[in-house]
């Protein structure tokens, strides 16, 4: 199965330390060797970074790890290939457009009989069935609503959406217009949330330590989100099978 990494919060924060971790899952501490790429939110826009090498042994994820991209969201994969060829084109996150915003997703997990359902507007790039399942998603926001509706009804869209998707299969997920991130747990997904007094962390993945109240304000709050725990001596919380997260500014909403 792939990795995901996300990150909700109040200031543009860097992910250089949880990317480290993650990047050394990509083909040296895990089998994730597949190809990876990341997204940093910036106002409506977004950079976007993939590979289909192991991120282990990318120089443009040797890039990421020390240019420090500061954004309030950002999603993160890396791909270990079950469905679709090793391939650019195949590498998560995926964006389309959607009531003129931008909207990222990535996924683990295997979708069963997902591309046998029909699609309208959006139509996938690649050969993975996590592609067809975001277009087939936004599909159905598009047919429901024209415009942008009120949060709440989005949400329990959302919420009703990745339940009828996790029913067919193992439905991991992060999703995001810029502004919230939406977070679905099928099997496995964990979190935590950074806030004053802050403390050290080190990685599980590689020997190193951030003292982060040397690297924040006193009033940030900063939420990450992983398939797996990536650090040692935080208390990260795990999200129940079927439930939906929604972080906003580090927040949970829901």
């Amino acid at each position: 199965m792939c990795e995901l990494l996300g990150m909700s919060a109040n200031v543009p924060t860097d992910i250089c330390f949880s990317f480290a971790g993650l990047m050394r899952r990509g083909g040296q501490t895990g089998p994730h060797r597949d190809g990876w790429g990341i997204c940093f939110y910036e106002g409506k826009g977004h950079r976007a970074f993939h590979d289909p090498c192991a991120s282990a042994q990318s120089e443009i994820a040797h890039f990421i790890r020390h240019y420090s991209i500061k954004s309030k969201t950002v999603i993160c994969h890396i791909r270990l290939a079950n469905s679709g060829r090793v391939a650019l084109e195949n590498t998560h996150p995926f964006s389309r457009e959607l009531w003129g915003r931008l909207w990222t997703f990535a996924h683990n997990g295997q979708l069963k009989g997902i591309k046998q359902r029909p699609l309208t507007h959006y139509h996938p790039i690649g050969s993975t069935d996590s592609e067809h399942a975001f277009c087939w998603m936004l599909d159905r926001l598009r047919q429901r609503w024209d415009h942008a509706p009120r949060a709440a009804a989005l949400d329990r869209e959302i919420g009703l959406l990745c339940a009828e998707i996790n029913s067919i299969g193992v439905f991991n997920l992060l999703l995001s217009d810029g502004r919230r991130l939406f977070c679905h747990c099928s099997n496995r997904l964990s979190w935590l949330t950074r806030r004053a007094p802050f403390g050290a962390a080190t990685l599980l993945d590689e020997d190193l330590t951030v003292d982060f109240s040397r690297e924040t304000g006193p009033d940030d709050v900063v939420t990450v989100i992983a398939t797996r725990p990536l650090t040692r001596d935080e208390a990260w919380r795990t999200m129940a099978p079927g439930q939906l997260m929604i972080f906003r500014d580090g927040v949970a909403s829901r």
